[in-house]
């Protein structure tokens, strides 16, 4: 019988179609993410080379004063994404992986972003969680929705009920056709992912592995509740793509536009103004007042005293620094509103599957704007540790050729933070029981 049902599952045109479609949107989706994880590595040594070229450069045109040589120069902080990110870009795309700060104040170059064509980020990355997310569930839909009805509608449904004990049994076999099928082509994707993109076996690869077949089978029983409904095939149709239609796509923006609304973030606008007038304020304040609360932030370079006649580096320096202190509590209040957001959209999603999946998908691949939100707070410590290292430098007066220059190289920022996968998935398991509990009673009792 079962070898009958595949001869039978092969015959539909349908089935070619979907592999047709599957494995070309997969190597495109493949292709998408090679293109993304090579242009991240083609910016990244390149700063690796410039950052050596800009520091020959600038210390050479100002080698007799190492208070003007740091105004110019700038030093790399690289948030190096693994292959795996080729699998779910997320954000990435769209915020900068590379910091290049100087020690001047920050808040005006964190946000800095890559120079990318806007028609491209408009139009978004086929990336593989895109696939996952959007198409597949419309490849299950297309392989279950005629799963019952089609042999009712063609009156073939009386032979089976003849020859066969168990109707259940019998569609659960019709299923898992369709259900190995389908993880064939998941599978073939995920190995040549694996191989194109070089992504390492590890952890977060088994992690995807099982988030996506997690997700294809949910969408198997959706398919097989509705089917065992019995309605017609244009009924099961509708109803199938009404519920892709809810959520996975009305359902991510309602929920992106709830979020936006709950937590608008005016503070980013106030903070660039408090920034910019912390620093060019100071040119009218009395330095005396400047310093003070330059030695309230840093008490240890209390020793150099105020130089309330002519321009100083130790007075320029404390009012870039006065831009950053001036604007801390807006700082924290934005960061404090987008940590509100995250936390948000992770408790929604828990109810709405694709939403889940999507944010599990670039937890994992360190591509969320929890993890670029991770990186911004790396750099705020890395130009802390670039202050403190240069500052007496300065304000020492120290010769410019007594530096060891060639030791300053970028440096890379390391994400530890790992998604606990199996936390994210509970709710969908959770769902997906109460489908299958609901998909064996009508099964039992109906059919």
């Amino acid at each position: 019988m079962y070898t009958l049902l595949i001869k039978q599952f092969f015959r539909s045109k349908t089935v070619f179609l979907v592999l047709g479609i599957s494995i070309f949107l997969g190597t495109l989706s493949i292709g998408t993410g090679k293109q993304f994880l090579n242009q991240k590595q083609i910016a990244i040594e390149k700063t690796i080379e410039q950052q050596e070229k800009h520091l020959i450069t600038q210390v050479d045109l100002h080698k007799d004063d190492i208070g003007l040589l740091l105004y110019y120069l700038k030093f790399s902080f690289i948030n190096s994404l693994k292959p795996i990110a080729g699998l779910a870009i997320g954000q990435s795309d769209v915020n900068s992986h590379i910091q290049n700060v100087s020690i001047l104040n920050l808040e005006g170059q964190k946000y800095d972003t890559d120079l990318v064509n806007p028609m491209r980020l408009q139009v978004g990355n086929l990336d593989f969680s895109f696939l996952m997310i959007c198409l597949f569930p419309l490849i299950v839909i297309a392989l279950n929705f005629n799963l019952l009805s089609e042999e009712e509608e063609k009156g073939t449904w009386k032979m089976v009920r003849i020859q066969e004990r168990s109707l259940f049994k019998y569609l659960l076999l019709k299923l898992s056709i369709r259900f190995l099928f389908v993880s064939l082509i998941l599978i073939f994707l995920i190995l040549a992912s694996k191989v194109f993109l070089r992504i390492s076996v590890d952890l977060d690869f088994w992690y995807i592995t099982i988030i996506s077949f997690t997700y294809i089978i949910f969408w198997f029983l959706v398919s097989f509740f509705v089917v065992l409904l019995r309605k017609s095939s244009n009924t099961n149709a509708i109803v199938l793509l009404t519920l892709w239609l809810v959520l996975v796509v009305l359902l991510p923006v309602m929920t992106n536009n709830y979020i936006t609304n709950k937590y608008p973030v005016k503070e980013a606008f106030t903070m660039i103004i408090k920034q910019r007038d912390g620093y060019h304020k100071k040119w009218d304040t009395d330095k005396r007042a400047t310093m003070e609360k330059f030695y309230n932030h840093y008490p240890q370079f209390k020793k150099y005293g105020v130089k309330e006649n002519g321009f100083s580096w130790l007075w320029y320096y404390a009012m870039q620094q006065m831009g950053d202190d001036e604007s801390i509590l807006e700082r924290g209040l934005l960061n404090d509103k987008i940590k509100k957001r995250e936390d948000l959209g992770k408790s929604i999603a828990r109810f709405f599957p694709p939403l889940q999946v999507q944010l599990t998908m670039n937890s994992i691949a360190k591509t969320s704007l929890a993890d670029q939100m991770n990186f911004l707070k790396a750099t705020s410590s890395f130009h802390e540790r670039l202050r403190l290292d240069f500052y007496p430098k300065v304000f020492d007066n120290v010769k410019v050729s007594d530096v060891d220059w060639k030791s300053y190289k970028p440096e890379y920022f390391n994400n530890a933070q790992r998604e606990n996968v199996f936390n994210s998935i509970l709710p969908i398991l959770f769902i997906m029981l109460i489908l299958s509990g609901a998909c064996i009673f009508i099964g039992v009792q109906k059919i």
